[in-house]
């Protein structure tokens, strides 16, 4: 997999992606919104119900939910502080359904931009899409890393899997999304 963002001057970017790196994406931004899930009221699109709507108070049981979605007050040390666990369900009532809503919007940018990819397989982003974008790879790798249990003192190691490892292919879709993202920030200031 070869293809990387390059600059076009102005804060956009633009990617040549061969056929199957652009499945590849497109089916870990699927698999990112299925797990994200749909909108308040199950996606009816209904923008008065969603505008009223209240979010979750508890934190997601889900390991990469709750890395995008984490606790805002208490130390984690603590499981136990009655105060920080009220607070936190309380930021996370107003602010988790904007949040997803926010996941979930550039993920399906995204998709929705390798859906119109041309048969030449170069996609021009123009200065607004690059954030998003970023936003999109971001949260894919993260998901990734979670699920891979990444922690920054083993990242090297993930350079020396051997080829039997199970963990693998998970592993070059992360490298690859870390140096998506790299090079769409490179283009992005360029």
């Amino acid at each position: 997999m070869a293809g990387l963002f390059e600059s076009t001057g102005g804060g956009g970017a633009t990617i040549a992606l061969d056929e199957w790196e652009a499945s590849i994406l497109r089916s870990l931004e699927v698999q990112l919104l299925e797990l994200i899930g749909p909108g308040p009221g199950g996606g009816d699109g209904d923008p008065l119900a969603a505008l009223f709507a209240e979010g979750p108070t508890e934190a997601p049981a889900d390991p990469v939910l709750a890395r995008f979605f984490p606790d805002a007050y208490g130390d984690p040390e603590k499981p136990d502080d009655d105060e920080a666990a009220a607070a936190s369900g309380e930021f996370r009532r107003f602010t988790e359904l904007d949040l997803r809503a926010r996941k979930r919007d550039d993920a399906l940018f995204v998709v929705r931009a390798l859906d119109g990819l041309g048969g030449d397989g170069v996609l021009k982003l123009g200065t607004p899409d690059c954030p998003r974008w970023l936003g999109a790879l971001n949260d894919l790798r993260l998901a990734l890393g979670v699920r891979l249990e990444v922690t920054e003192d083993d990242e090297e190691g993930l350079y020396e899997l051997p080829d039997g490892d199970e963990r693998k292919p998970l592993v070059m879709a992360y490298l690859w999304l870390g140096a998506l993202q790299e090079s769409l920030l490179e283009a992005m200031v360029d």
